[in-house]
């Protein structure tokens, strides 16, 4: 059961990277007709705001309420982890521990607390395990 990071929910919608899209679509829609795909509440969180952000043409990829809308299908068709004190204490403990930003080690925290060994992203060194977590990335050529 993989923990699907914010990069895959943007590229989607990101008609920038062509390839990177096709297999953000593809991670999703494999993760979701199999059953294995899960979110954390912060990649919801990071989804809007990075969607939502203007790019170098001035514009964003999605408007604040088309940004809302996805997030409420997501929220409606994958399970959705939320933050526990002790999700934080364990992100406090892998910032140090592997030198990972804060949202990095929040994110890795999410898969580390709930026994997710896969972590799908682009952000971690590709087939590295921090922990009980090995980190993924699709987009590798």
């Amino acid at each position: 059961m993989p923990l699907v990071d914010t990069n895959v929910l943007v590229y989607r919608f990101d008609p920038r990277f062509p390839r990177k899209q096709r297999i953000a679509r593809e991670v999703l829609r494999s993760g979701l007709e199999d059953g294995t795909a899960v979110l954390s509440h912060q990649t919801s969180l990071e989804f809007v705001a990075a969607s939502t952000r203007a790019r170098g043409e001035g514009t964003p990829l999605l408007t604040a309420a088309e940004a809302h809308r996805e997030v409420e299908e997501l929220l409606r068709q994958f399970p959705v982890l939320y933050p526990t004190e002790a999700v934080l204490r364990l992100a406090i403990r892998g910032a140090a521990a592997y030198q990972l930003s804060w949202f990095d080690a929040h994110l890795w925290a999410y898969a580390e607390h709930h026994g997710i060994e896969e972590l799908v992203t682009e952000d971690f060194e590709h087939g590295r395990w921090y922990g009980a977590v090995r980190a993924v990335d699709p987009f590798l050529e």
